[in-house]
This record gives C-alpha cells, sequence and structure tokens, in this order.
C-alpha cells in the first residue's frame, strides 16, 4: 500500500526515491524496511548529493593507513609503530533545538569513532557558528553549546585543545558545530567497521535502547527546519560516564583477538551499524530486535532499529568468543548482549523473535541513488564579486587605532578565553602549545615526536568566492600548522552547507569542494575522513558556505616549535610572503567597520606553498623565534596579537603605499608575522631568499607599546584588555 507524502517527508524520502524502491525490491516495504531505506537513503547516511563531488579529493598518501569510507575514520603513520586516528562531524540541528545535548552528544559520537577503531582519544577540537551575541536567543545557544562540550569532554578526560568560532547572522537560527576527535593507536592493531565471517556473532554493547534519536539522521539531518516540527525527541541524550566506560572495555577488547570488526551506534542507530558493517564485509546480517535491552516499553522493531540512544557499540565477535567478550564488558559494567549473526546471502534480515519484520538486500539499502547537476555562477554572486570597494572611504590617519580597537573588540577575532577556559586542555599531559596560538601541540608520549592540530574555515570567503575560499580554507590550516614547525601530513573536514537542491548551494558545494581538492592536491596533503552537513537552513535562509577543515601535522622534534608571541627585547620582526597587493575583499574590516561583504578573495596557491616550507624550514633550523598567521583582521591585528601573547611591544618601521585600510586591515593570503635574534637576520633572508619568498621588515620588538609612525600608538595592555573582555562583555550584557 503507498505511504503518504506526510511519512516520505518525516524520512526525507521523495516521492520518486519510493518509487524506485518498490521497483528494486519488487514489492512495497513494510514499516521496518522503509524506516531503514529512508536512513540510509538520507542525505547524512548516503551523501546523494555529495558523493560524486567527493571523489575530488587526493585520499592517498605514503602515510595513510585506510580508504575514506571503509572506516570510522582516517588514520596515518607517525612513526615509532604508532598510527593518528582522526575525523571530524556535525551535529548543527541537534544543537539548534538542544544546545547543550545537542553539542555533548556530538562530542561522545566522534569519540567513539575514534576509540572504535582501537585508537585512545588523545583530543578534541571544535568549530562552531552562531548568529550575532546582541540577541538573546543567539547566547542562548552559545551557552548551551560551549556547557555541553566542556561537560562532555571533561567528565571523559579529553583535553580539548583547539578550535575556532565565528559569528554572523545566517548562523542565527542554524548554529554550526563541528567536532573533531584524534586518536592513538599502534598502526598495526587497527580495528575494523567490517561484520564478515558466516557464523559470527553481532553483540549490543553499552546503554539500553530508548526513544531518543528517532528519525535523526533521516529528519533533522537531512532537511531543512520548518519553525516547531522539529521534535526535541529527535535529539539524543548522553552519559558521558558510561562513554568513559565503555572507552576502556573497548579498547581493551582491541588488544584480543576475539573479534572481526567494531561498529559506533550513531546515525540511523543499529540499522546504520549493522548494514553498513555487513556491506564493507561483503555479507549478510540478521538482528533480532527482541534481544535488544531496552529501556523504554512498548517499543516497536521500527524504534528499536532507528533509535539513535547514545554510548552503544556493536561488536562481531568470533563464533566461540562470545562468553569472554561478554565478560570482559560485565567487568566494566556494561551491558552485553547478543543480537544477530553475520549470513552469507547478502541481506539485512530483521527479526522480532521468530516474525521476520524487514528483508532487503545490503547492497540496495547501501546503494541510494546519486545525484549531479550541472550548474552555472548565480548572477548575485557576480554582483557581490565585482563591488567597487574603492568608492568605501579610505581611514583618514587619526581613524587608525579607533580601527584597531574596534577589530579587536570584534567577536570573530577578540580572545576566545572565556571558551576555552572551561576545557579541560591539560588531562592526560600532553598538551604542549595550550588553544589561543595558530595551533594545538601535543608531545606523543615514549617519542621525540609531536603532532600539531588545527581547525579553520571561514563562510564568508566561501559566500563570495566558492573556489577560491575552500581553497583558502585549506592553505589556511596547513599554514597555522607550519607556524608551529609542523609538517602537515592530513586532514579531516566537515562540508556545512544549505539545501543541495537549491542550484546556488548546489553550486557553492561543488566549487567548494573543487578549490579544497586543487589545495589538497599542490600542498600535498591527502584528505582521510570527513563528514557533510547539508540543509543548513531556516524557512528559506541558508547559512554561508562553510567548510572546516581539521588538520593534523608532524613536528620530528618536540623541542622545536614555535608560539604566535614576540619573545625578546631587540628582536627583529619581518613579514614573510605575501604578493604585495593587500585588497578588502572579504575582510573582517570591510564587514565590522564599513558593514559591507562584498569583493573576491584569492589566493596564490604556488606562492602559499613556498611561504609555508620556508616558515617550516626556518622553524626547524631554530631561525625564528616565533611565527603567526596573518588573517583575520589583516597585518595590524596580527602584529598586536602578537604583542599582546607575551606583553611585548613593537616599534613599526614601515611605510604605507595606497590605502591605509588595506594596507592595514586587508586579508591577503599567504603572510605570516615571523620575529629573529638581530644575528639570525641574515639566516631569515637567506633561506626567505632561496625559496624565492618575499620578506618586509616591520619593525623590532621594543617596550610595551605598538607603534607605528604617524597611525598607531596603543598600550599593549590596554589592547590585551580589549581583545580579552570582548566576549565577556557580549555574553553579560549590562555586566
Amino acid at each position: 500500500m503507498p505511504v503518504s507524502k506526510e511519512v516520505l517527508d518525516e524520512i526525507a524520502l521523495s516521492e520518486a526515491e519510493y518509487q524506485l524502491i518498490v521497483e528494486r525490491l519488487g514489492r512495497e516495504p513494510t514499516e521496518v524496511e522503509l524506516g531503514m531505506f529512508g536512513s540510509l537513503w538520507s542525505e547524512h547516511c548516503g551523501y546523494k548529493h555529495s558523493r560524486p563531488l567527493l571523489k575530488l579529493f587526493p585520499t592517498t598518501g605514503k602515510r595513510v593507513l585506510t580508504r575514506v569510507g571503509e572506516e570510522n575514520a582516517g588514520a596515518v603513520d607517525i612513526g615509532h609503530g604508532l598510527a593518528v586516528v582522526m575525523k571530524m562531524e556535525s551535529h548543527n540541528h541537534p544543537s539548534a533545538i538542544e544546545p547543550f545535548q545537542g553539542a555533548a552528544t556530538g562530542v561522545g559520537g566522534i569519540v567513539r569513532d575514534i576509540f572504535t577503531m582501537g585508537a585512545r582519544p588523545i583530543a578534541l577540537l571544535n568549530s562552531l557558528r552562531f548568529g550575532p551575541l546582541v540577541d538573546w536567543h543567539n547566547r542562548y545557544l552559545f551557552n548551551g553549546v560551549v556547557g555541553g562540550i566542556a561537560s562532555y569532554g571533561n567528565c571523559l578526560g579529553i583535553p580539548d585543545v583547539g578550535g575556532e568560532i565565528s559569528f554572523a547572522s545566517c548562523y542565527s537560527e542554524n548554529p554550526l558545530v563541528n567536532a573533531m576527535c584524534v586518536g592513538i593507536a599502534s598502526s598495526d592493531k587497527l580495528v575494523k567497521a567490517v561484520a564478515a565471517g558466516a557464523g559470527n556473532v553481532v553483540m549490543l554493547v553499552g546503554a539500553d535502547t530508548g526513544r531518543d534519536g528517532l528519525h535523526g539522521a533521516s529528519g533533522l539531518a537531512s532537511r531543512t527546519f520548518q519553525e516547531e516540527r522539529e521534535l526535541r525527541s529527535a535529539v539524543q541524550v548522553g552519559n558521558p560516564f558510561m562513554e568513559k566506560l565503555l572507552i576502556e572495555a573497548c579498547l581493551e577488547l582491541a588488544e584480543t583477538d576475539w573479534i572481526v570488526g567494531m561498529q559506533d551506534l550513531g546515525a540511523a542507530g543499529l540499522t546504520s551499524s549493522a548494514v553498513e558493517s555487513a556491506g564493507r564485509g561483503g555479507s549478510g546480517i540478521e538482528i533480532d530486535v527482541a534481544r535488544v535491552p531496552r529501556r523504554e516499553h512498548g517499543m516497536t522493531p521500527y524504534e528499536v532499529m532507528l533509535s539513535e540512544s547514545q554510548e552503544r557499540m556493536l561488536v562481531v565477535v568470533k563464533k566461540g568468543c562470545e562468553d569472554k567478550v561478554k565478560a570482559l564488558f560485565q567487568r566494566w559494567e556494561l551491558s552485553c548482549e547478543t543480537i544477530g549473526q553475520v549470513t552469507r546471502d547478502g541481506m539485512a534480515r530483521i527479526k522480532d523473535g521468530d516474525a521476520v519484520v524487514a528483508e532487503a538486500p545490503v547492497g540496495l539499502l547501501t546503494d541510494p541513488p546519486l545525484y549531479r547537476f550541472s550548474v552555472k555562477k548565480p548572477a548575485w554572486l557576480r554582483q557581490v564579486q565585482n563591488s567597487d570597494l574603492s568608492h568605501i572611504p579610505d581611514l583618514r590617519p587619526e581613524e587608525c587605532q579607533g580601527a584597531l580597537f574596534t577589530l579587536l573588540a570584534s567577536p570573530n577575532i577578540a580572545s576566545k578565553h572565556w571558551v576555552y577556559r572551561q576545557y579541560d586542555h591539560q588531562v592526560q599531559t600532553n598538551t604542549v602549545v595550550p588553544p589561543g596560538g595558530d595551533a594545538a601541540v601535543l608531545r606523543v608520549k615514549g617519542t621525540g615526536t609531536a603532532i600539531a592540530l588545527t581547525s579553520d574555515g571561514n563562510g564568508r570567503y566561501c559566500y563570495l568566492d566558492p573556489y577560491q575560499g575552500g581553497a583558502i580554507a585549506v592553505a589556511e590550516a596547513a599554514r597555522n600548522l607550519a607556524c608551529t614547525g609542523a609538517q602537515p601530513v592530513a586532514m579531516t573536514n566537515c562540508l556545512n552547507f544549505g539545501d543541495p537542491e537549491n542550484m546556488s548551494v548546489y553550486y557553492q558545494l561543488k566549487e567548494c569542494i573543487r578549490g579544497m581538492a586543487a589545495a589538497c592536491r599542490k600542498l600535498g596533503i591527502p584528505v582521510i575522513s570527513g563528514n557533510v552537513s547539508l540543509y543548513n537552513e531556516t524557512r528559506g535562509q541558508a547559512i554561508y558556505p562553510t567548510p572546516v577543515v581539521g588538520m593534523l601535522g608532524l613536528i620530528f622534534n618536540v623541542y622545536r616549535h614555535c608560539n604566535i608571541g614576540f619573545r625578546d627585547e631587540g628582536d627583529l620582526v619581518f613579514l614573510l610572503g605575501g604578493d604585495g597587493s593587500p585588497g578588502l575583499a572579504g575582510s573582517e574590516y570591510l564587514e565590522a567597520i564599513r558593514g559591507v561583504v562584498a569583493g573576491r578573495p584569492s589566493i596564490d596557491l604556488g606562492l602559499e606553498k613556498r611561504v609555508q616550507r620556508c616558515c617550516l624550514d626556518l622553524v626547524r633550523r631554530g631561525v625564528i623565534k616565533s611565527a603567526h598567521d596573518c588573517s583575520d583582521g589583516g597585518l595590524l591585528v596580527a602584529l598586536a596579537e602578537c604583542c599582546i601573547a607575551r606583553g611585548r611591544g613593537l616599534e613599526g618601521r614601515w611605510g604605507i603605499d595606497g590605502r591605509a585600510d588595506a594596507a592595514l586591515f586587508g586579508e591577503s593570503q599567504s603572510r605570516i608575522v615571523v620575529s629573529v635574534s638581530p644575528e639570525k637576520e641574515g639566516a631569515l633572508r637567506e633561506r626567505a631568499g632561496r625559496r624565492g619568498v618575499p620578506l618586509r621588515k616591520m619593525g623590532v620588538v621594543r617596550g610595551h607599546r605598538l607603534v607605528v609612525d604617524g597611525l598607531i600608538n596603543a598600550s599593549v595592555d590596554e589592547m590585551a584588555a580589549v581583545w580579552r573582555n570582548a566576549l565577556p562583555r557580549l555574553l553579560l550584557p549590562g555586566s
């Protein structure tokens, strides 16, 4: 019997997709089958609009140990018999409804992706987007999300070491909450997310199953918000203390030879974990929902299969090892029940006792239709890009210092100390460079190696030019790592966009991925994992196209790394890189001071590569004492941040050609502020010249004021006070 449009809307299937299911099955699907198809064919699980585009990313490299899409997360070899495992995912829509639990369970989910592979989680990062904090609802979302991240991560004992936060009106009703986790594992003991070997046993471990999270993948994550349609029951509730037990138990299990594979229950719950694991193993799977432990009475097979209750794992156990696995989990006071087995017939068979409630080919469930569109640049985008910025009045000399303080107080630039002080970033005692710099640095115990981690993205750039904005997101992440002395080796990402069935949005998605892929290839950085979050719209208002890049770098000598702060009196400050023509396009200055979002950001990837390699070389050789990426707010803001970091002043000694606003606050790419002792100036010039990288002297570290002749004469303490207090004042209006 055909289903109603209301039912199809609820599970995010079109009528054409329903008819395709009927055609491929040769019959009408049962209720449970329809729910399973709705989830597995959803955008969140099936990547219907993005999978063809994601093939543009380079995904292989000499250190890469996994294939994208075949495991819970990506892994790279870092030497010493160790691998780093990492991934980033979104929890946007749940966080818009219940910010605390939405963000908390986002952390829990990404952590499970890591320890499921046998890796101990050692670091969390997050990238967040909100509407302006002058609005009470945005403050409510902000406080809830930060509280949820802090609560869950701190309870688990995993340090939150980095991230970024940006604000724009387009995120007011659709905040972005992207969580990243990184773990360490033995490179020869990675656990696969696979169900294989007919007769092997399927066990469900952890929390009992409830009704929370129903239609999370197909409903919340695969369609746009429609005011009050969203139900709070679609948001999961987390228990970090149970997850901590799961971490330890699963890591202990990973050391044995009792299992074939392990998979967490995330989006679409038991449906996706069981069916996708069987798909990877080329097997069938049989599940009896009557054996699933439940915490609510009267749950139907449909609800059990689609529940997204948290802190649950699916373990595929070698036949005969069931008792040993159960005993292990019982020692950790965790439920562990046999709920099914692996079969050889390629079918996903769901039973409720003796009754079969769903039976469909695994290959059909995991093979949604893919959509490709031929799109052109929207007319509105051409108009925005071609805006004539020359009509904007330049800054008069007496206005420059006021503009600097305005930008230091801008929420996009101001210190995020109020946020990350709520996260425990020193637990596990690996953190060498804490939050607040260009990238976090963590030592790898038992080696002389360190890793550097960052997450970056600029939705405003991608709105103005998706291709260039995508390339800049990758380049800035790599540049931030280079500033610490780390060689970028791999990246993960989270692609946040609006409705892909809108051709303007699809154009943004396609061009952003093309730009990111081009930068990855140029800089030699493979993509090892990722997530796509589409339909980020509320009442027809889409967010900025916001690709977020999480990146890993290697430091081969933990003692040779850099921070952003100027260190010693008399040190010389230089600008490394830059093409000599800073522009205002897409800059924070243009929006914060002039109220304009326009222009066309750009990047020369060839220059970017030379600048990064030069900086990395200088750090490794001990030539430079500090390095700081020049990005949001431009050159003057970067210099101010270098001063604030250690309370050191700068006497600036450079002339300004052309417009003062562009020279001071323009955001042209491929620029790094570095400092050296006077005796190392020659080495700096020699290395920069050898690599063909522009070098410009900025001044001398001196005193406690930032001075640029005739334009700026500001106390470092005053700048620091404005920069540090801006966010708390917005969050506590009237204080």
